[in-house]
């Protein structure tokens, strides 16, 4: 029992304030106080005594101060230690009528869970791993809380009135909790500016050093728009419907592949309403969207510098390599241009086709509907009508090269997200650019079947398989926000944007290329069931986000491969046959090279059992390699899906790489270069080329037996843990996919072309007269079928004219399922569907007559006659039926007119030359054309007997818009007035 007024030393700090009433307090100090007690001490109590300091403080929220030489008693409120001070002031007086309570034996003090000034330590280890939340244990808080508590008349008793005790001070509010330390913020921010001056500027420097071929205004106009119709909206659009990943940097590259997604979508819709321009609407489609939808709030998370500067290393090899290597693979100009391939070719039709016409149907082979993806191509037309860039360069140099940045700017991002860490960016897009797929033999770093990075030949002369990359990396961001999320946690609104994102993407991919979604559902599939059987229920978010996939595949099935059955078929280990050997050895060592980067996930160890990513990592690239491996197409479409697996393979390795300790990544740096120096040993000891078992395995089986030392030589040297040696082994297996992509630029110095010319000398001029002088409903008739003229064994694969000129065709070609190289392939050529179609088209250019050529213009559409004199000299007749507009080398365009009236006289002919403004010139690095020569239509004297000719001249033809400055000359004859059914549509003409 107590007295009245007096405290129970056991429950005075948990009982007084409820106890007690209220008493007014009197600022004054008493007037018998000692000089020497502090303001604020005038309670009664003695400061002296450590009983009731102690007590005091625990009940203030403060730290307790003890004599020289005992030990501080640990604050529970605060959280911090307590420290020694002496203190010599003298004992208060008690007010006069107040009892003093009897002084409570000290507490024992309890032990210490770390020593001094480990705490500190640990809250730096916290801060260096760029985890903001963790820094709120550490030095910070504890000086806040001391620094409060040190505050004049925070523990200040007050004066009571007689015979009353002093009730305590209410406890203090405790002090916000920092994120970053005192000082540490200004550092961040000093970090950032100095990684804004220094390494930012890379990218746009990177840019124009890679384009520095054309002339500046290209460059400069297309990243404007890029800028301003795609990056920008594509963020806001990002930021509202995900709710931002906290990184702003992750937003920006994240929401700029966003806006590529959109834009495909967007494109095709303005198309049907005649609306080329209709992507300069998403600017504000962006800011109704920013006003309507709420904003998610999310802590802002600041990215190193450090992490900036090794990305921008990245791309700074990017740039080196596409100026070295890309830029030269395909040709633009000089006599190289006219020996590619049929893919550029075929790309540049597909491309012309979607700038004039929606829906898209076959422009090299006119009626039929394109039956293939074609949202690639909506992105190159868009800019082309917004820029007026020539579409060969879109198609062919700087779209690709955006691509190629945009996904390794890309992968450092998607990196960051999933691992939580800012170390993970650098490694991501090192990984990138110089690793990630395993080829062991040297010919293969030429060879574009089996380099399956964003720098091989397949990436480049595939825009589908480009684009599906770039969006695959934001489609893969919004997995890990959906299926991250406990459920109950997130507002249903937010998990319909994220949902609404994911949809966007998903029809996106699904309109662009057949091998990112299967891929895609394959790991989405196993992460769906992983966390199924994990929580005992049906994961509803992954189940939502699996119908709308299937929905949408199915979707594309129908309506852009207009239900097509796919020349793909079932023929396991069809695709290993083609490298000669005994099959299970090339198995073994292709199949070894493709999963290789999945060894990254052996060292993934951050909530590994709640984190379903990593399963879908994994079974995504598996589910790769076994596509590519069951699967044959004679185009070798198969590899396609190995190439989409690439990218799952380097987010395995960076995860991988980017949960090791910092102490260990030295470890690692050291075990990488041992991998490098292994594969590029084991590519030395190999022939350049390989058609035997024993010469394609030596040089995997080299490089094993090189790692495998390195590995335990090492490791010995270290005398590490377990996990240090599992860091060695992971990263000396990751150092053997490295890419070769420094030796590919002297490899692909040379561009790989065909050893004959498949487009005619002066054919590109002359579809590019056509292009500006006709409308973009004329069509084409040609004599031009085979992409080598004058064979017997003919691959109809010949594309060029519909790419150049940007109008349909009749017929050209039709082999579009055909890879086509310098040979051609042993069984027959497919016929064309429409033999009466073709057996008209041909004998124009053989045999014409006036019903033929009214028959070909009336039914089919045909303004325009583009003969190759390689193939079919012109008939004698043809320039009498025609108006010769166009010779140049072996190219010669007419162009068909109405007949004329019957019984109307044909005046004599005057025919009349029409030459451009300017002064004519060859495209640049061309040569060995001859000279121009203008050439004009013979006219008879007097009018003929029999079939009259086509137009009756009368005046000078006039085009339907002028001809541009630097062009080639051309011949026109005198017609009477003709104006073209359609003007010219193409931009920027």
């Amino acid at each position: 029992m107590t007295a009245p007024g007096e405290e129970d030393p056991k429950t005075a700090p948990e009982a007084v304030t409820q106890e007690l009433p209220p008493v007014p307090a009197d600022p004054k100090p008493p007037a018998d106080a000692p000089k020497g007690t502090p303001k604020g001490r005038a309670d009664g109590k003695a400061e002296g005594n450590p009983a009731e300091k102690a007590a005091e403080d625990k009940a203030a929220g403060g730290e307790a101060e003890d004599k020289p030489g005992e030990k501080a008693a640990e604050d529970k409120a605060a959280g911090g230690q307590a420290e020694g001070q002496a203190n010599d002031a003298p004992a208060e007086k008690a007010a006069e009528g107040a009892t003093t309570p009897p002084s409570a034996p000290p507490a024992p003090p309890k032990k210490r869970l770390w020593g001094r000034g480990e705490r500190r330590r640990s809250g730096r280890g916290s801060n260096a791993e760029g985890k903001p939340e963790d820094n709120a244990a550490g030095k910070p808080a504890d000086k806040a809380g001391d620094n409060a508590e040190r505050k004049p008349g925070d523990k200040a008793g007050e004066k009571v009135a007689e015979g009353a005790t002093a009730p305590p001070s209410p406890p203090p509010a405790s002090p916000k909790r920092r994120l970053w330390g005192r000082g540490e913020r200004r550092r961040s921010g000093r970090g950032m500016s100095t990684a804004g001056l220094v390494s930012l500027p890379v990218l746009p420097l990177a840019w124009f050093v890679g384009l520095q071929e054309h002339p500046v205004w290209m460059p400069i106009a297309y990243l404007a728009y890029f800028l301003v119709v795609i990056a920008i909206p594509g963020t806001m659009f990002w930021r509202r419907l995900t709710g931002g990943t906290g990184w702003f940097t992750v937003d920006v590259v994240l929401g700029t592949a966003f806006g590529l997604a959109v834009e495909a979508l967007v494109y095709p819709v303005g198309m049907l309403f005649s609306m080329p321009f209709a992507a300069l609407l998403m600017p504000a489609l962006a800011v109704g969207m920013v006003r309507a939808l709420p904003r998610t709030p999310r802590a802002p998370r600041p990215t190193p510098w450090w992490a900036t500067a090794g990305v921008m290393v990245a791309v700074g090899a990017t740039a080196a390599w596409f100026v070295r290597t890309g830029s030269q693979l395909i040709p633009l100009n000089g006599t190289a241009a006219l020996r590619p391939n049929s893919d550029a070719p075929h790309n540049l039709a597909i491309a012309g086709e979607l700038t004039h016409h929606f829906p898209p149907r076959l422009p090299y082979a006119d009626g039929r509907w394109l039956t293939s993806h074609w949202a690639a191509y909506d992105h190159i037309a868009s800019s082309h009508w917004i820029t007026s860039i020539p579409l060969d360069v879109l198609t062919h140099r700087m779209i690709p090269f955006a691509w190629i940045l945009l996904t390794v700017v890309g992968a450092a991002a998607v990196g960051m997200l999933l691992t939580g860490r800012a170390v993970a960016a650098p490694i991501a897009a090192g990984l990138t650019v110089a690793a990630g797929d395993l080829t062991s033999w040297p010919w293969a770093v030429s060879d574009r079947v089996f380099s399956d990075g964003p720098f091989s030949l397949g990436q480049l002369t595939n825009p589908p398989q480009a684009f599906s990359t770039v969006l695959l990396l934001p489609l893969i961001a919004v997995t890990a926000l959906l299926l991250r999320r406990q459920p109950g946690r997130a507002p249903r609104a937010h998990i319909f944007r994220l949902l609404v994102a994911a949809a966007v993407l998903v029809a996106a991919l699904a309109l662009t290329k057949a091998t990112t979604l299967p891929v895609y559902g394959a790991g989405l599939a196993a992460a769906w069931v992983y966390l199924t059987v994990r929580r005992g229920r049906v994961n509803l978010r992954g189940l939502v986000l699996g119908l709308g996939l299937a929905a949408a595949y199915v979707l594309s099935f129908f309506v852009v491969l207009r239900g097509t059955e796919s020349s793909v078929r079932f023929a396991p280990a069809r695709t290993f046959d083609l490298l000669g050997g005994k099959l299970p050895v090339i198995i073994a060592v292709v199949v070894v090279g493709w999963l290789m980067p999945a060894a990254g996930a052996l060292l993934i160890r951050s909530r590994v059992r709640r984190d379903p990513l990593p399963v879908f990592l994994v079974f995504g690239l598996l589910a790769a390699v076994a596509a590519a491996s069951l699967l044959y197409d004679e185009g070798g479409a198969q590899l396609f899906f190995v190439r989409t697996g690439f990218l799952y393979g380097v987010l395995l390795a960076t995860w991988g790489l980017s949960s090791l300790e910092r102490k260990q990544y030295w470890i690692a740096a050291v075990a990488l270069l041992i991998g490098a120096a292994a594969i590029y040993w084991g590519r030395y000891r190999s022939p350049d080329s390989c058609t035997s078992t024993n010469c394609f395995g030596q040089g995997l089986a080299v490089a094993l037996v090189i790692a495998a030392i390195g590995i335990g030589l090492f490791g010995l040297i270290l005398r590490g843990s377990r996990r240090t040696w599992a860091v060695i082994a992971v990263a000396v297996l990751l150092g053997t996919t490295v890419s070769p992509t420094l030796a590919s630029v002297r490899k692909f110095a040379t561009p790989s072309l065909t050893e004959y010319e498949s487009i005619a000398p002066g054919g590109i001029e002359a579809a590019r007269f056509i292009r500006r002088n006709s409308g973009s409903n004329d069509r084409i008739a040609t004599n031009v079928h085979c992409h080598k003229p004058s064979t017997t064994r003919c691959l109809a694969g010949s594309y060029w004219i519909a790419g150049y000129a940007e109008r349909r065709v009749l017929v050209q070609g039709w082999a579009y399922r055909t890879r086509v190289d310098d040979t051609y392939p042993g069984k027959p050529q497919s016929d064309y569907w429409d033999q009466e179609k073709l057996r008209l088209n041909d004998e124009v250019f053989t045999n014409p007559t006036r019903e033929l050529l009214e028959t070909l213009r009336t039914k089919y559409g045909v303004q325009w006659l583009l003969l190759d004199d390689r193939v079919t000299q012109p008939p004698k007749n043809l320039d009498r039926l025609t108006d010769l507009r166009f010779e140049l080398g072996n190219v010669r365009v007419y162009q068909l007119y109405p007949p004329p009236p019957a019984n109307s006289p044909f005046p004599t002919p005057t025919p009349t030359p029409s030459f451009p403004t300017g002064t004519p010139s060859f495209p640049t690095g061309t040569p060995g054309f001859p000279s121009p020569t203008p050439s004009f239509p013979t006219f008879p004297s007097q009018q003929p007997s029999g079939t009259l000719p086509t137009q009756q001249p009368s005046s000078t033809f006039t085009p339907s818009q002028p001809f541009p400055s630097g062009t080639l000359p051309t011949g026109s004859a005198s017609t009477p007035n003709f104006t073209p059914s359609q003007t010219s549509t193409t931009p920027g003409t």
